[in-house]
């Protein structure tokens, strides 16, 4: 089955796994953490690698801003990359594309592609990038950092990233306007947290960008590593109206798909007007929609309580 591995599979095979301890390793494997904090000389390295497999039509671009956006949701200011590109054929002009995604979208953010390697791979059906960021952070924020009291803040909205990939590579199962296809569309160029992340960097007790799963599953991954309740109002989720008519049209929950391009922050409750201030006079949007509270590791929402992770929706568009 495709997607992220279960909590215990990952904790016993995986994350107890990490070869020889390093005291420069200050934050290193965890569920729910998307990079690493390592100390160099006085500084703080952080690192994060994430693949892009399913997105087709536009995987170079979305493989640079997921991993950028790793490191960015961390505190970090992402500057390299290495990039990995594994191809089904030896095709000069898939190749073309793909490469040429990672340089716009690179030069677009101010990263720089230091190195990677490339190949074909037998038995592939489609490409496969997977990209390494590198970028110093002067405060390093974790997944795990949230406090009882805290506000639990959202920007831009929910399913900005499975919106584009719903416009591309599902278009014919859309029955919207030409105007509704190219707003959705356009998602693709508004998918970087890099904004918003050093705006709430100085403030915020814990960050987290919302991939697979959406926003409900970053949440979930927040209440998880921190530890805490997370009670969250659905109806305060911003949905932006060519991604709900995308889901609706297919059938997926904007909450539950791909959710790059959205930012999750927990803040204290003296910090939260001012950073909402702050995030609308860089003309980003943002949202309050919960409150963190002590307990059991779960979120609240709709009802419903959730203390593991769930699937995100947009496999089953795949047939995975």
């Amino acid at each position: 089955m495709t997607g992220k591995l279960d909590r215990t599979t990952l904790t016993d095979l995986v994350l107890s796994r990490t070869g020889a301890p390093n005291s420069n390793l200050l934050a290193g494997p965890a569920f729910g953490e998307d990079a690493a904090a390592i100390r160099v000389g006085s500084e703080t390295l952080v690192v994060s690698t994430d693949p892009i497999s399913l997105a087709a039509e536009r995987i170079g671009q979305l493989a640079v801003t997921v991993a950028s956006n790793d490191v960015a949701a961390c505190g970090g200011a992402p500057e390299f990359l290495l990039c990995t590109v594994l191809l089904p054929s030896a095709d000069p002009s898939l190749l073309d594309t793909i490469t040429g995604q990672l340089d716009a979208e690179s030069k677009r953010l101010g990263l720089t592609i230091a190195g990677g390697h490339t190949e074909v791979v037998a038995g592939l059906d489609r490409p496969l990038c997977s990209l390494t960021c590198f970028g110093t952070a002067d405060r390093f924020v974790s997944t795990g950092g949230a406090t009882p009291g805290d506000h639990v803040l959202l920007t831009k909205g929910a399913g900005i990233e499975a919106t584009g990939v719903l416009a591309t590579d599902f278009r014919d199962r859309l029955d919207l306007s030409a105007d509704a296809l190219d707003r959705a569309t356009a998602a693709f160029d508004d998918l970087s947290v890099i904004p918003e992340a050093a705006v709430l960097t100085p403030v915020a007790t814990a960050m987290h960008d919302p991939t697979e799963g959406g926003v409900l599953e970053g949440l979930i991954e927040l209440a998880i590593t921190g530890d805490v309740t997370l009670d969250v109002d659905r109806d305060a989720v911003h949905v932006r109206a060519e991604t709900r008519a995308a889901c609706e049209a297919v059938g997926v929950d904007p909450l539950r798909v791909l959710g790059s391009g959205a930012l999750l922050a927990t803040v204290g409750d003296d910090e939260v007007d001012d950073a909402l201030a702050a995030l609308a006079a860089e003309g980003i949007d943002a949202v309050d929609i919960g409150r963190v509270e002590a307990g059991e590791a779960a979120v609240r929402i709709d009802g419903e309580r959730y203390t593991e992770p769930i699937r995100d929706d947009m496999y089953a568009l795949w047939g995975e």
